[in-house]
């Protein structure tokens, strides 16, 4: 169980923060992933001492031996949530308690400390406050966050660690995908799984990611932007996504998402959407469904959208996929109108622009 309830953070001044005019640059197009914001909140936890020296301070090099449990047993989670800028001009958060509780799951398979989740949400709003000025300035741009957990102690031994680091850092974030298509190409991977039965694939921890690299370059090198991965046991049923979820549209009216069942990771997005799909009264199905029902289905016109779905891309078209015995069209190519009405939706409760029925809005200043 988390301990420590109610930690008090200190808040250290920045020496130089980042000028304006730098900052206005680096805000004019962000990418994903690679500008960084000024702040960072680091928290520590001690086996017999819980969590402590919860702190709000400038973002620097983290200083580490050589022999921390991280770099050699890889104990170490991540989350990836997102700040808006409402219409009203205040900002917001989408659904942080749910990150917060995905985050202790998470935390519970990799032998790790669970953190407080009033801790895990408080710690990203005291960052959106001190970095409000990093939001950038390209249409839906946003303020991506990424808090993550290491595994802190000094030792040689396979045992879970007895001290850990949470950090969170910030950045400004544009569009995702950079192909400009109105939808993305995805390669079926035949070669590798991403998660097996018991193991960690409804974790978020970096050894799932880091085990997509290699059959994500190989989607990249045949001309396609993401690789789904199929089941580790038939290497027949969909799973995911190197990073986001899937939905199927059938021209009968049904939707179908993959079930969770320990080897998908359980995607708030994915459960947004299922959400909203729902509450319209769709016809929606958590169930299995095969690569070659797929392919079959999208040559007979039965399939007529798909769709992924995840914090970073929010909801992105899938117009082609591929494999070693061809490509396949689906739908005429493009988005959807099921996506994009989905997307529409789901983007303007973020936004501020759509009335939020769920309470998934928090809203900061």
């Amino acid at each position: 169980m988390p301990e420590n309830q109610g930690l008090t953070f200190e808040r250290l001044p920045h020496p130089a923060p980042t000028d304006s005019a730098q900052r206005e640059q680096a805000l004019a197009n962000p990418g994903f992933g690679s500008v960084f914001s000024d702040h960072m909140v680091t928290i520590d936890w001690e086996e017999g001492k819980g969590w402590h020296n919860a702190t709000l301070g400038p973002r620097v090099p983290l200083s580490l031996d050589p022999a921390t449990a991280v770099l050699h047993y890889a104990q170490e989670i991540f989350e990836g949530l997102k700040a808006y800028r409402q219409a009203d001009g205040t900002v917001a958060l989408f659904r942080p308690e749910a990150n917060a509780a995905r985050f202790n799951a998470s935390a519970r398979r990799l032998a790790m400390a669970e953190l407080p989740e009033e801790t895990f949400v408080e710690s990203v709003r005291l960052l959106v406050e001190a970095d409000r000025d990093w939001f950038p300035t390209v249409e839906g741009g946003s303020l991506y966050l990424r808090p993550f957990m290491i595994a802190s102690e000094a030792f040689l031994g396979v045992r879970p660690s007895k001290k850990f680091k949470y950090i969170v850092i910030a950045s400004p974030a544009g569009n995702y995908f950079k192909s400009g298509a109105p939808a993305v190409s995805i390669w079926v991977s035949s070669d590798y799984s991403r998660a097996a039965p018991g193991g960690t694939g409804a974790a978020k921890c970096g050894g799932n990611y880091a085990a997509s690299l290699v059959p994500q370059a190989e989607a990249i090198a045949r001309g396609h932007d993401q690789v789904v991965f199929l089941d580790a046991e038939e290497h027949k049923w969909i799973e995911e996504l190197g990073g986001m979820n899937l939905f199927f549209v059938f021209d009968d009216g049904r939707i179908v998402t993959p079930p969770l069942t320990g080897t998908i990771l359980p995607g708030i997005t994915r459960n947004s959407l299922l959400t909203l799909a729902r509450e319209e009264g769709l016809d929606v199905h958590e169930e299995r469904y095969s690569v070659e029902q797929w392919r079959a289905d999208a040559a007979s016109g039965k399939l007529i959208e798909t769709f992924a779905c995840g914090t970073a891309a929010v909801v992105t078209p899938v117009g082609k996929i591929a494999d070693r015995n061809g490509e396949v069209l689906i739908g005429s190519g493009g988005p959807g109108q099921l996506t994009q009405k989905f997307r529409e939706k789901l983007v303007g409760i973020q936004r501020g622009t759509v009335e939020d029925k769920h309470g998934w809005i928090t809203k900061l200043s």
